[in-house]
């Protein structure tokens, strides 16, 4: 009896061992290697199969004992599926975080495309025909499944319908082009930032007071907002400024449009081929007033663009000797 348990023990512990050592040895060599030749989806490869190493060899002198000891012919068969199953799980994993880890990188390099949407929904249909492929392996009938599943699928449809109602409305975002990650949006309830991601429930933006703000993609897809990255992301800034009746505007215009592109090579370096223009457009009570267009990269470069845009042209007036009047009001007093 003693001589029978040798074999199958000794299975265990060589898949054991041997998992041990391809997993800290061998796999860490390759991943080493892998990483420092800086093979594109190196990452992905080595992060899918972390702990598959070991799995696999231990399975196998699983399989290896099974086979060797005698034992009745229903339990080594029901082992035997066992193993299979866990064996068919793992790879099933292995393939969903591969399709997961690829899918997301196909999409970063697409810019403005979230994400998380769309690789969790591949993940998740590689597992669930994963799942299905074991259980017919192990001998479940799975078209009786997939009938149940279709007649239980308006009740939960009919559970779900939030879920499901943000669920495509995250992919009507995404395919409709209204927004994508990276965009500056502003909601009708004055809500505003950069949209970070579009997962299958929420959509994150994350404000300029570096808050994170979540939204229901149902809500955002009915929702009244402004995309200030459409049609493109570059914009115009407006400013109002008057000076004295008394200046040469000709000299003004010159002198202003020479400050905004100072403003543009600092804040937009990249659009410099357009120009800042200037209009004049009112006789006021005290000055000559007229707006300032300054062509900016995207929205959040229109506040420090105000910002210098103030600071120098009130330095360079000053040193040229033009006036920015303050309101005047002339009073006549009269004697009874």
């Amino acid at each position: 009896m003693t001589m029978q348990w040798i074999v199958p023990v000794a299975c265990i512990l060589i898949g054991l061992f041997a998992g041990l050592i391809g997993e800290k040895i061998v796999f860490s060599k390759v991943r080493n290697i892998v990483i420092s030749k800086q093979i594109p989806g190196s990452d992905i490869i080595i992060s899918s199969l972390h702990r598959m190493t070991f799995t696999w060899l231990f399975l196998a002198g699983l399989f290896a004992a099974i086979i060797t000891y005698q034992l009745k012919p229903d339990v080594t068969e029901a082992l035997q599926k066992f193993i299979t199953v866990i064996f068919l799980f793992s790879i099933t994993l292995v393939s969903a975080r591969l399709t997961s880890g690829f899918v997301n990188l196909f999409i970063q390099r697409k810019e403005g495309i979230s994400a998380s949407l769309i690789s969790n929904l591949a993940k998740t249909v590689v597992l669930v025909l994963g799942i299905l492929i074991i259980l017919q392996t192990i001998g479940i009938e799975i078209a009786a499944i997939v009938t149940t599943l279709g007649i239980g699928g308006l009740a939960v449809g009919l559970a779900l319908q939030d879920t499901l109602a943000n669920l495509f409305a995250g992919f009507y975002l995404i395919l409709s082009k209204q927004v994508k990650t990276g965009d500056y949006i502003k909601l009708q309830d004055a809500q505003e930032g950069y949209i970070t991601d579009i997962t299958w429930r929420t959509t994150t933006i994350k404000s300029l007071a570096n808050n994170v703000v979540i939204i229901p993609n149902s809500q955002l897809g009915s929702a009244i907002f402004t995309n200030y990255h459409l049609p493109i992301k570059q914009l115009t800034v407006t400013m109002d400024v008057g000076v004295s009746y008394s200046s040469d505007l000709e000299r003004v215009e010159r002198i202003t449009v020479d400050v905004a592109k100072e403003v543009m090579q600092e804040i937009s370096p990249d659009i410099t081929e357009r120009e800042p223009f200037i209009l004049f457009h009112t006789f006021n009570d005290f000055s000559i007033d007229y707006k300032v267009y300054i062509p900016v990269s995207e929205f959040l470069s229109q506040r420090e663009a105000k910002h210098l845009f103030i600071k120098k042209l009130h330095k360079r007036y000053l040193q040229e000797g033009i006036n920015i009047p303050f309101p005047i009001r002339d009073i006549n007093l009269q004697n009874n």
